[in-house]
């Protein structure tokens, strides 16, 4: 009996489980774009205050040649995937402390979600 309980527990237990990158919404996150798009572009080559995101899911922050990062970022050692991306965009500083990102973060995850899913298809 108490085999059974502890199967039954662990079966809910388990369809509680939230995945850690919930998918987002990619034309809502064109949206909350607009706001990072004042100092990023997505086209290849095109910094401005802030490095081109072109490519973000496929490099290491700090890495893209010709912009000129903080020796934090390129001593972090991420690799951008949607969940490291996520963490940054909640709160850039904790993530990477001393980067130059002027940002104070996005706290909503479903906003971070909108984004990233909009960035994961604008990017390539």
């Amino acid at each position: 009996m108490i085999r059974k309980r502890t199967a039954v527990t662990a079966l809910l237990a388990s369809l509680l489980v939230v995945p850690a990158h919930a998918e987002g919404d990619a034309a809502r996150g064109e949206a909350q774009f607009k706001e990072c798009a004042a100092c990023h572009k997505l086209a290849a080559g095109a910094n401005e205050v802030g490095p081109s995101l072109h490519g973000i899911f496929s490099r290491k922050a700090g890495e893209l040649a010709d912009f000129r990062y903080s020796p934090a970022m390129k001593r972090s050692g991420v690799s951008w995937t949607p969940e490291s991306l996520d963490k940054y965009l909640a709160d850039p500083q904790a993530f990477i402390p001393a980067n130059r990102m002027p940002y104070a973060g996005m706290s909503n995850p479903a906003d971070r979600a909108d984004l990233i899913a909009y960035l994961q298809k604008a990017t390539q």
